[in-house]
């Protein structure tokens, strides 16, 4: 029940996104779809290793993955797949809660939350970096086969 749950939830955040950021239509199944893969194993991964970059990293990865894919099938930017998609992994409570606790004078809990926020915002940026690296390596290598 958690696992639908858990989806729809996600699918629903990216979907709704990708609306308010005004992405082509046939692309908000895509993106909500490559959302809710993204958050479902971030969710999965953060339970069971209890690391926060490892989860965010290896879901960031494979939101990028499905956002090459579906761009490919598609034929649209990469750009409009990945940015929805990633709006169920971004640390917007934490944020807030590092935010707040710097302004009531709780330094020690405003600096955890920002690592977590930091944290969170590396893994991302290593998963698209790693997508990127990989879609380059997998081009050359169909490139050479060609000829």
């Amino acid at each position: 029940m958690t696992f639908i749950f858990q989806f729809f939830l996600s699918f629903i955040s990216s979907a709704a996104f990708g609306i308010i950021a005004n992405i082509p239509r046939r692309a908000l199944l895509s993106s909500g779809f490559t959302g809710a893969i993204g958050w479902v194993i971030y969710f999965y991964l953060r339970q069971s290793f209890d690391s926060i970059a490892l989860s965010n990293l290896a879901a960031a990865f494979i939101i990028g993955c499905l956002s090459i894919f579906f761009s490919k099938r598609q034929k649209m930017p990469m750009i409009i797949f990945y940015i929805p998609s990633l709006v169920p992994l971004v640390p917007g409570g934490p944020s807030y809660e590092a935010v707040r606790a710097f302004v009531l004078g709780d330094s020690n809990v405003g600096t955890e939350r920002l690592m977590f926020v930091v944290t969170t915002a590396i893994s991302i940026v290593g998963g698209l970096l790693l997508t990127s690296f990989a879609e380059q390596i997998i081009n050359k290598w169909v490139r050479a086969r060609k000829n």
